[in-house]
C-alpha cells in the first residue's frame, strides 16, 4: 500500500496566543449561540466576510488564538488600515479572492491520491489568479501586506504542466474519458482515433449492408452484453443472407454479426479499454507529479487565507464603523464608547446604547458592577471581553477609541448550569470555575465575573463573591469585572485602592423603570426585581403582593418569636382572634388609606386651571406636606 505523504509537526508557541478556555469561548459565544448553538449569532458569523473556504477557517484559527505580541498584532493592524483607506485594492484583493478554490484541500486530495480531473482544474484556475493578487500589493506600504505578495507563489511549473495535459473542460471521473489534451501522449492519441473512426466505420458499415440486402430498417446497435449486432425486424427476415450469423432472437426482431463487424468490435473495443486504462495511468502519474509541489502549494495557500481574513476584517471595519486600537505593553485597558459587535447587528441603526469602560493595573483595577437584571450588565461585560480579543486577533473594534494593554488569558464566569454527568450541581461547576481562575490568572489576564456566588445562600454568596474579590485584588492583580446583586460588595470600593463601583444607569418613573443602558460610577442598593418581574409578564396580583412582602421584609417587621409579618395581620391587632393571628403568606392586602396630598391630587383637573391657580396648588400642597410632617 502506498504511504501517504505527511507534513512535519510544527511548533505553537502557547505564550504568543491568547489563551481562551473551552468556557470564554462558550459564554461569549465567538462560534456558536449559547441558546440553540447556530453560528448565526456569534461573534464568527458577524466577522466572517471571507471569500474562500481557507480564509474561513483562518478567521476562525485567529479568533480562538489571538496574539499577544504588540508588535505582530500591529502589522496585522497596519495591513487592515491599508485595506480600508484604499477601497479599490480592498474590492480588486476580494474579487480576485472570490475565484480562488480550496487550495488547501485540492492538494491533500492531490497527496491522497483522490483528486478528479476537475479538481486539476480548479487547482489550475486558483494558481492563475495569484500573479496579479502579489501584483496589487506589492505596493503597499504595510510591511504584511508586502509580505504576504511575495508568498503568493502561483508555482508556473504547476501550470505550464496542466496546461498542456488537461482537456479545457475533462469530465467528472476518469471512466467517462476525455481527460487529456490531445497531442499530450502519442499513443493515447491513436487510441482516440481508433475509437472516433469506429463509429463513423460502424455508421458506413450499416449503409453499405442497407444497400447490399435491401433492408432499409436494419441497425447496428451495441449493449454491454452482447456488443455490436446488426438488428432486422421479423418483417425483414426473408432478405437477411445467408452469410450473417444469428446472435439472438427477440419477439420482434433478429439480431446478427458478420466477421468484419466481430473483427472491427474487438478493435474498437479494445482500444476503448486500452485508452481508459492509459487514460488511468497518465492520470496517476500527473497526480504524483504535482504531489512533489504540494509544499509550495500549501505555503501559498497559506498566503491567501492569511490575505483574505485581513480583507475581511477591512471589510468589516468599512461596514461598521470600526476603529483602530492602540496596542501597547501597559496594564490598561481603556475602551470609549464600546459597542457589543454582535448586539449592535440585531437592533436597527443608532440604537444600540454605547459604553466606556476602563481598566489598570495600577487601578482600578476591578469594576464592581451592579444594577437591575435586564439592565445591560452582562451585555457591557461581554463586549470589553469581544474588543480585547477582536483587536489581538488583529481586527479593528467597535469603539470610538481603544486603548489595549495586551491581555495573556481571558477567563468568564458567567451563567448557571449543572454537569449532571459528573454529578456537579450548579454551585459545584460555579465554584470549580472560579478556583481554575484564582489558579491560573495573571495580572496581563481579562477576567469577567457574572453573580459569583449566587448558587448557594446569601449569606454564603456574598461572603464567597466578597473573597473572590479580594484575592484578585490582592494577590492576582487581573484587570476584572465582576457583576454582583450583592449590593454590599459595593462597599469593598472603600477597603480596597484598586476596586471601583459602577452601575448601570436606570430612571424611575412613579412605579416604572427605563433602563438606560449607560455604565455609570457608583453602586445601587435597589435592584428593581419587582419591576422587572412586572415587565417580565408577571400577573399584577402577584406583583402587588411581591411589594407588600417587600416592605415588610425591608422595615424587618417581626412577630413575638422573631419571625416576619408576611401578611398585614398580626397578633395583637385591633379584631385580632384569641391567640393572635396565624402568620400567613397567603393573607389579602388592604388597600393604603391615602394620605391628604394623594387626594388633593386625585381631586384636581389640570385642564382647568389657570396659571395663578396652580401656583396657589403648590404652596397649598406644600402646606399639606408641611403638616403631615409635623404630625
Amino acid at each position: 500500500a502506498q504511504r501517504l505523504p505527511t507534513r512535519p509537526m510544527a511548533r505553537q508557541d502557547l505564550e504568543a496566543t491568547v489563551r481562551l478556555g473551552p468556557e470564554t469561548v462558550a459564554n461569549l459565544e465567538l462560534l456558536r449561540t449559547l441558546a440553540d448553538g447556530h453560528r448565526r449569532g456569534a461573534l464568527l458569523h458577524v466577522l466572517d466576510h471571507t471569500r474562500t473556504p481557507m480564509g474561513t477557517r483562518a478567521l476562525k484559527q485567529w479568533l480562538l488564538y489571538p496574539l499577544t505580541d504588540p508588535a505582530a498584532i500591529r502589522e496585522r493592524h497596519d495591513a487592515v488600515e491599508a485595506l480600508v483607506l484604499d477601497p479599490i485594492l480592498r474590492a480588486t484583493v476580494r474579487e480576485a479572492l472570490a475565484g480562488v478554490y480550496d487550495l488547501e484541500r485540492l492538494t491533500t486530495r492531490i497527496a491522497a491520491g483522490s483528486a478528479t480531473p476537475r479538481d486539476l482544474v480548479a487547482l489550475a484556475g486558483s494558481l492563475e489568479r495569484l500573479p496579479a493578487l502579489a501584483s496589487a500589493l506589492l505596493d503597499s506600504a504595510a510591511p504584511a501586506l508586502a509580505s504576504l505578495a511575495t508568498r503568493l507563489d502561483a508555482v508556473p511549473e504547476v501550470g505550464a504542466l496542466l496546461g498542456r495535459a488537461l482537456a479545457d473542460e475533462p469530465p467528472a471521473t476518469l471512466k467517462d474519458g476525455g481527460v487529456f489534451r490531445e497531442g499530450f501522449h502519442t499513443e493515447l492519441d491513436e487510441l482516440i482515433e481508433i475509437s472516433r473512426d469506429g463509429k463513423a466505420w460502424f455508421n458506413r458499415y450499416a449503409e453499405g449492408l442497407r444497400a447490399s440486402s435491401g433492408i432499409q430498417s436494419l441497425k447496428i446497435r451495441f449493449n454491454g452484453v452482447f456488443g455490436y449486432f446488426i438488428e432486422v425486424t421479423r418483417s425483414n427476415l426473408h432478405l437477411v443472407p445467408d452469410t450473417w450469423l444469428r446472435k439472438q432472437t427477440l419477439a420482434n426482431a433478429e439480431r446478427y454479426y458478420t466477421p468484419e463487424l466481430k473483427d472491427r468490435e474487438e478493435r474498437v473495443l479494445g482500444a476503448q479499454d486500452r485508452r481508459i486504462a492509459l487514460e488511468t495511468e497518465l492520470f496517476e502519474s500527473l497526480r504524483a507529479e504535482l504531489a512533489a509541489f504540494g509544499d509550495r502549494i500549501r505555503a501559498s495557500a497559506e498566503a491567501v487565507a492569511a490575505l483574505d481574513v485581513l480583507a475581511s476584517l477591512a471589510e468589516l471595519a468599512q461596514r461598521r464603523g470600526y476603529v483602530r486600537p492602540e496596542i501597547d505593553d501597559s496594564g490598561r485597558l481603556e475602551i470609549v464608547e464600546g459597542r457589543h459587535p454582535v448586539i449592535e447587528t440585531l437592533v436597527p441603526a443608532g440604537e444600540f446604547v454605547p459604553n466606556d469602560a476602563c481598566l489598570d493595573c495600577e487601578g482600578p483595577q476591578i469594576l464592581v458592577i451592579t444594577g437591575p437584571n435586564m439592565a445591560g450588565k452582562s451585555t457591557v461585560m461581554r463586549q470589553v471581553a469581544l474588543i480585547v480579543i477582536l483587536a489581538q486577533m488583529g481586527g479593528f473594534v467597535p469603539a470610538a477609541r481603544a486603548r489595549i494593554g495586551v491581555v495573556d488569558q481571558v477567563f468568564t464566569r458567567v451563567g448557571a448550569s449543572d454537569n449532571l454527568a459528573r454529578g456537579q450541581s450548579t454551585f459545584m461547576v460555579e465554584m470549580t470555575e472560579t478556583a481554575s481562575i484564582l489558579a491560573t490568572a495573571t495580572r496581563r489576564s481579562l477576567v469577567i465575573l457574572d453573580e459569583i456566588g449566587r448558587g448557594t445562600s446569601t449569606y454564603d454568596g456574598v461572603s464567597i463573591a466578597w473573597a473572590v474579590a479580594e484575592d484578585l485584588h490582592d494577590r492576582v492583580g487581573a484587570r476584572t469585572l465582576f457583576a454582583t446583586h450583592y449590593h454590599e460588595l459595593t462597599e469593598l470600593a472603600a477597603t480596597r485602592s484598586r476596586i471601583a463601583n459602577m452601575t448601570i444607569a436606570v430612571k424611575r418613573w412613579r412605579d416604572e423603570i427605563v433602563f438606560l443602558r449607560r455604565l455609570v460610577p457608583g453602586g445601587t442598593n435597589r435592584s428593581f426585581g419587582i419591576q422587572v418581574a412586572r415587565l417580565a409578564g408577571l400577573p399584577e396580583a402577584v406583583v402587588t403582593r411581591a411589594r407588600e412582602v417587600l416592605k415588610l421584609l425591608e422595615e424587618q417587621a417581626v412577630d413575638r418569636d422573631g419571625r416576619p409579618h408576611l401578611s398585614r395581620t398580626a397578633a395583637g391587632a385591633p379584631g385580632a382572634p384569641a391567640g393572635g393571628w396565624q402568620l400567613s403568606l397567603f393573607a389579602p392586602p388592604k388597600p393604603p388609606e391615602p394620605s391628604a396630598v394623594e387626594s388633593r391630587l386625585a381631586d384636581i383637573d389640570p385642564d382647568s386651571l389657570s396659571p395663578r391657580q396652580a401656583l396657589d396648588l403648590l404652596f397649598e400642597l406644600r402646606a399639606l406636606l408641611d403638616e403631615a410632617s409635623d404630625a
